[in-house]
């Protein structure tokens, strides 16, 4: 399919103030060659336009052009804080003060939160604009965007020579789509198995899942604590180590949140990668794999390689058990969060004639087929008889996915390389509702980062035979977020920023 030219580097005089990666917009409205209002105004104007893909839940134009007019003051009194004026679209799981949260789900239709989550908090801060909520699959739980309980997300990318829609992938498919489609400078995301990720290889956009820790879970709709870590969805790697440097930081009201510094993530993008050492993972040599997925990697690591980096093989013995053990502690985690939502206390509640009778109707008429099936599966697996058998075991097999990860680190690898995702995106209702593991074997290269609490890096490198984006995955120490970015950038520079779809939605 062919697609829009990147713009260069600071060449903003020419172009369409959408067109225009992050670092290069807020360059421009520092420079004062752009305003805020103008940049917001040129967003919610394609967003407008772009309905069609179903990428934003709700819109929030007073709110983003008020918001607009404050950052203008701000950069004329110089006092611009670092996101001045930009904006962003926020996935739909981040409660926003007075702003409806749904979590893609009808029981939450109506929640309209009384607090603002850390996340986007620290965004508005920092200066960031809210054009609007991005749809999700429903409390997080999809690989494609098809949960939602508002309908799927339309990927502004198509085959080519087909019109057949396409997934933008999951859960965060709303955060990548918008982002691809150019509604929005950058997005919020979540991953708690690749769901930041996946979306951005299936779009070519990059995504990085942030260390579990590195930024604040408080406000953030829960789906499996020990796994869910926000983190930023954007065009290209300098735009991801801006917005995750306003993300990221300590917070009181989240024990599991690190008590860190937040390092100066934009400067480490041009480190290079001279004196790294890049593990080979022979485990990620999966049977069946694609010719143009292990043609890619081997095309990354030779990138890599070429700018200064030595190449070792690796092994990850436990990887193949990964997938199986993240589907039991998952939905266990998920079969306790999502207990709350009973019609007691918020959301939806559809009476019975009597309590039991109203948390099972509210239940059923709030919760999607996607939802249910993950919170009986975690039932199941925590019920007496079967926690040792399933979770008990799962949890072991975590750890053991934890200490391949530390041996290899300790052996001197400073990130390891793999695919991002087993394919291209698909069409929508292509994978058959009728066998959920097909879904679920999307997640087969990212879920081990989530296992073992790691940050992992997703950065488009090139496109298949039908022209869609493949991408590039690289996984990091914990909190060394900076290498990943520094690493990132090579494959960016060496691939060429991925050029973005026609809007045939216009």
């Amino acid at each position: 399919m062919a697609g829009r030219r990147a713009t260069a580097r600071g060449d903003v005089n020419s172009v369409n103030p959408n067109e225009l990666t992050l670092a290069e917009a807020r360059d421009a409205l520092k420079a004062k060659r752009l305003s805020a209002r103008e940049l917001t105004q040129a967003h919610l104007d394609a967003m407008a336009k772009a309905r069609a893909l179903n990428a934003y839940l709700l819109e929030t134009p007073d709110r983003a052009l008020q918001m607009a007019v404050v950052s203008d003051e701000k950069i004329a009194s110089g006092e611009a804080g670092p996101l001045e004026g930009i904006p962003l679209g926020i996935k739909d799981l981040f409660c926003t003060h007075g702003v409806t949260t749904t979590a893609g789900s009808k029981i939450l239709q109506a929640f309209e939160p009384h607090y603002e989550s850390a996340v986007s908090a620290n965004l508005w801060r920092d200066g960031a604009v809210m054009l609007g909520k991005l749809n999700l699959d429903e409390f997080a739980m999809g690989s494609s965007n098809e949960t939602s309980a508002f309908g799927n997300v339309v990927s502004p990318w198509r085959r080519r020579g087909s019109d057949a829609p396409l997934v933008p992938g999951g859960s965060s498919g709303g955060s990548a789509a918008a982002v691809a489609a150019q509604l929005c400078l950058g997005a919020t995301a979540t991953d708690t198995g690749g769901s930041i990720r996946q979306p951005a290889a299936f779009t070519g956009t990059v995504g990085i899942k942030p260390t579990y820790g590195r930024c604040s879970r408080w406000g953030t709709v829960a789906f499996a604590s020990s796994l869910d870590q926000a983190g930023p969805i954007a065009r290209t790697v300098r735009d991801c180590a801006i917005l995750l440097g306003s993300m990221s930081g300590p917070d009181p009201r989240d024990t599991t949140c690190a008590d860190l510094a937040v390092p100066d993530f934009e400067a480490a993008v041009s480190r290079g990668v001279k004196g790294l050492t890049i593990g080979i993972p022979r485990e990620y040599r999966v049977d069946g794999m694609p010719a143009e997925i292990q043609k890619l990697w081997d095309e990354g690591a030779a990138w890599l390689k070429a700018a200064g980096a030595t190449l070792r093989d690796i092994s990850l013995p436990h990887t193949s058990y990964a997938l199986p053990a993240y589907y039991i502690v998952a939905p266990a985690e998920a079969s306790s969060n999502l207990a709350r939502y009973d019609g007691v206390r918020y959301g939806l509640r559809v009476p019975g004639k009597d309590i039991a009778g109203m948390y099972e109707n509210t239940r059923a008429a709030g919760f999607g087929r996607e939802v249910k099936r993950r919170i009986m599966i975690g039932t199941y697996v925590l019920s007496a008889g079967y926690y040792d058998a399933y979770y008990v075991r799962a949890q072991k097999i975590r750890t053991l996915i934890k200490r391949d990860f530390e041996a290899a680190y300790a052996d001197g690898v400073d990130a390891i390389l793999t695919p991002a995702t087993p394919s291209a995106a698909f069409g929508i209702g292509e994978k058959a509702s009728a066998d959920p593991v097909e879904m679920y074997l999307n997640d087969v290269f990212t879920v081990t980062v989530n296992m073992a609490g790691l940050p992992g890096i997703a950065v488009p490198a090139g496109l298949d035979g039908q022209g869609l984006p493949l991408g590039l995955q690289l996984i990091g120490r914990p909190f060394d977020e900076e290498t990943l970015f520094a690493v990132a950038q090579v494959i960016e520079d060496s691939a060429g920023r991925t050029a973005l779809p026609e809007p045939w939605w216009a």
